[in-house]
């Protein structure tokens, strides 16, 4: 496939309630590219739902700007110094990382504390629909979900001593630990009644396995926060969105991933959700990317049904958050009003799976 710049993710106008000023931007820019001049301008990539994510530029030089959202109050997935350290140690001994520019300490900037990053150029994949002129055949599906679990098991072996990120977690009771805070992050922002998310909860904390080892793990790691080669686009060029990442339990991230794939046979609500375009033709289904990982890896995935109930209810949990923010004024995105049944989806299909006994076969 030729290169094909029209097929780059771009920004947009910037949500009213989320504008920077450029002017105050300007002397921080001004120091972070030494000898640029011009005016200063900001967009926005609008289609996250975690932290907020600007394109800022002054003259020819531009760099990505991520900051915490308005209303956010759990410090570890909002910390920007702690997510700036990671790529800091992580551009050593990972290539798939943005490379970070500077970090700004002074909220009166911005809003918050925030730091830039290179933008690296490339195709991300949203929802189920190919970008345009692009074709999302099975032939490509098929080595894009094979590179997908390839590159989570690369990113298990990396040498976390060698990045010097020992210090990022805590393995030791790592699992027992993600599934009494999310409980207790669910609950703080519960605001409907939602009976099947809360019985995953209480079914992860009576199903909780041995840990499987250490690793870093991304915990967000899904098809929109990989960049593809415009030129091949089952070339992954970068990993996004490092603020959940930390040293624990690699079947947990595992977990995750599985938790945002929806296969073929699902039901019609778990194809509606925006996962990326996961059940199209030629994908590799969850049993066949637990089957690759396994094989990648050598690690024994025989809990994986937990990782997989786990991450429906911590990421059902992490739309409640959001949908609590968007009911309390924080965000007037219309995409976040709709969270909530998003929570009800992933809830159902954490009861299936329980009641199944299984993840297709697995588990």
């Amino acid at each position: 496939m030729a290169e094909r710049t029209e097929l780059v993710d771009r920004p947009g106008e910037v949500r009213e309630e989320e504008r920077l000023d450029p002017e105050r931007l300007r002397p921080f820019l001004e120091r972070a590219f030494p000898g640029a001049v011009g005016p200063v301008t900001v967009q926005q990539f609008r289609r996250g739902h975690s932290n907020l994510t600007y394109l800022v530029r002054l003259g020819d030089r531009d760099a990505v700007l991520r900051r915490a959202p308005r209303g956010a109050n759990i410090k570890t997935a909002h910390d920007m110094r702690r997510e700036f350290t990671i790529l800091s140690a992580l551009e050593k001994v990972y290539p798939k990382v943005p490379r970070p520019i500077a970090f700004c300490e002074d909220e009166g900037v911005v809003g918050a504390r925030f730091y830039l990053m290179e933008r690296v150029q490339g195709v991300i994949l949203r929802g189920d629909a190919a970008p345009p002129g692009v074709e999302l055949g099975p032939d490509l599906m098929r080595r894009l979900s094979t590179a997908l679990v390839d590159g989570l098991a690369a990113l298990h072996a990396i040498d976390v001593r060698a990045a010097g990120l020992e210090s990022l977690g805590h393995p030791e009771g790592y699992v027992a630990r993600q599934v009494k805070g999310w409980t207790e992050r669910y609950f703080r922002a519960r605001t409907d009644d939602v009976p099947e998310v809360e019985e995953a909860a209480a079914w992860a904390a009576r199903h909780m396995p041995q840990g499987s080892g250490a690793a870093l793990i991304h915990n967000d790691y899904k098809y929109d926060n990989l960049v593809l080669d415009p030129a091949d686009l089952s070339r992954i060029v970068a990993v996004l969105d490092w603020e959940m990442a930390t040293i624990g339990d690699p079947l947990m991230d595992l977990g995750t991933t599985l938790g945002y794939w929806v296969d073929p046979d699902d039901p019609e609500e778990m194809r509606a959700l925006p996962f990326g375009p996961t059940a199209l033709p030629g994908n590799l289904g969850r049993v066949e990317l637990v089957e690759r990982y396994a094989e990648r890896t050598g690690r024994d995935v025989g809990s994986i049904l937990f990782h997989y109930v786990f991450a429906l209810f911590k990421i059902a949990a992490i739309a409640q958050q959001i949908y609590k923010r968007f009911r309390d004024g924080f965000s007037t995105d219309p995409r976040f009003g709709a969270l909530i049944l998003g929570v009800r989806i992933l809830g159902s299909q954490a009861a299936r799976a329980i009641a199944r006994g299984r993840i297709h076969g697995l588990g």
